[in-house]
């Protein structure tokens, strides 16, 4: 599941006619170099929850099958729902296990390793975290012991040392407490999951690229020149 739903207010008004995830990011939209990643880590079927401009997502990737993938959307509809009430609009699409991802993160890592620790972990949920020490934003993780004691979004504490990555895994479950066609934030789901003991944590070491800020694409464009063999 993809979340590409947002606003995108930060980057106006670059995103004032386009989503995120279509901003041009060497000779491509954002999007296209994420759902390479994706479907060479091994991912063939795809939920997008999309809202703000979802027409230009849906015009450029349409059924998925260029990336030679299944692409289902789901809109938000005229309310936006927040992270956490977009994945529970989506979750009628989904198994009763799914991955999910931020539309505007990259994450150069080993996907399947992720998958495995999380189906191992017999938690409900997994967030995998970076050793972030506040480096490209505020480290909001507690991490002792290989375990996720604390998780908040938006506090400050020198005691943090880890960022969630933007990687999670959840059963269904998770969301059926939450009501439907309600505005929430994944955050919200993620620390109540880390307040009563079920939220794994898997570290991961490769550091994280976003488009969320003028600075992240900056940074994710240099990768790509480093990094990338070209638009295929």
């Amino acid at each position: 599941m993809i979340l590409a739903g947002g606003l995108a207010t930060r980057l106006y008004p670059i995103t004032e006619k386009i989503p995120k995830s279509m901003i041009p990011v060497n000779g491509a939209p954002f999007i296209y170099w994420q759902m390479k990643l994706l479907q060479e880590a091994g991912f063939d079927k795809f939920i997008l929850c999309v809202a703000h401009k979802s027409q230009e997502i849906k015009n450029y990737l349409k059924d998925g099958s260029k990336f030679g993938v299944e692409i289902i959307y789901s809109e938000d509809g005229e309310k936006l729902l927040g992270t956490g009430g977009a994945i529970l609009n989506a979750s009628r699409f989904v198994d009763e296990k799914f991955a999910v991802v931020y539309g505007d993160s990259y994450l150069p890592i080993d996907f399947k390793l992720a998958e495995n620790y999380f189906l191992g972990s017999n938690k409900p949920a997994m967030m995998t975290i970076f050793k972030n020490n506040n480096t490209f934003d505020l480290s909001n993780v507690l991490y002792l012991n290989h375990s996720i004691i604390e998780y908040k979004k938006k506090l400050d504490d020198n005691n943090y040392k880890h960022i969630d990555y933007g990687l999670s895994f959840f059963t269904k479950a998770v969301f059926e407490k939450y009501p439907t066609k309600t505005n929430f934030d994944l955050a919200e789901v993620c620390e109540n999951l880390a307040e009563n003991a079920e939220l794994a944590g898997y570290e991961v070491f490769k550091r994280f690229y976003e488009i969320g800020s003028l600075q992240g694409i900056q940074d994710f464009e240099t990768y790509l020149k480093e990094n990338s063999n070209g638009i295929h």
